[in-house]
């Protein structure tokens, strides 16, 4: 395996990960890739960046980004004050998935939110993804709840 180098995102990642994150059919429904960086991905990179409980990575092979991930730390109250880290937007570009890539990421990812004295990592996976939900499963995360959303 050809080391990959986690590190945090900065302004010019953006499109590469806005193109990650657009690249399966749930993706290409959510989101928008273009000519130019649409506003509103420059926006909330911006508060990303800026907020000490987010945390955007990606993951660089040979100075080519083949994956992403985001970790908002949250504190609170639950299980006597514990922090938690939610796990999200997890992408491995196309070409490069099935060869072990993801699950260094997601044990990085893990290690970041042990390291940041998280008591608990959670994610959310589409129902429809059940590729991810076998591989998430592999790595000890255990289906607990259901989730609701409701769309603004």
């Amino acid at each position: 395996m050809t080391d990959m180098i986690v590190r945090r995102a900065i302004a010019a990642d953006v499109p590469a990960v806005v193109a990650l994150l657009a690249d399966d059919p749930l993706g290409q429904q959510r989101e928008h890739v273009g000519d130019s960086l649409d506003a509103d991905y420059v926006a909330a990179f911006t508060m990303i960046a800026a907020d000490p409980n987010q945390y955007l990575a990606v993951c660089v092979i040979e100075s080519v980004i083949i994956g992403c991930v985001q970790i908002s730390f949250i504190p609170g109250l639950t299980r006597r004050g514990a922090l938690r880290g939610q796990i999200e937007g997890v992408r491995i570009a196309d070409g490069w998935r099935g060869r072990g890539y993801g699950r260094q990421l997601l044990l990085w990812a893990i290690d970041t939110c042990r390291d940041r004295g998280c008591r608990l990592v959670q994610l959310t996976s589409d129902r429809s993804r059940d590729d991810a939900q076998r591989f998430y499963k592999s790595l000890g995360f255990a289906k607990s709840h259901d989730g609701f959303k409701l769309n603004l």
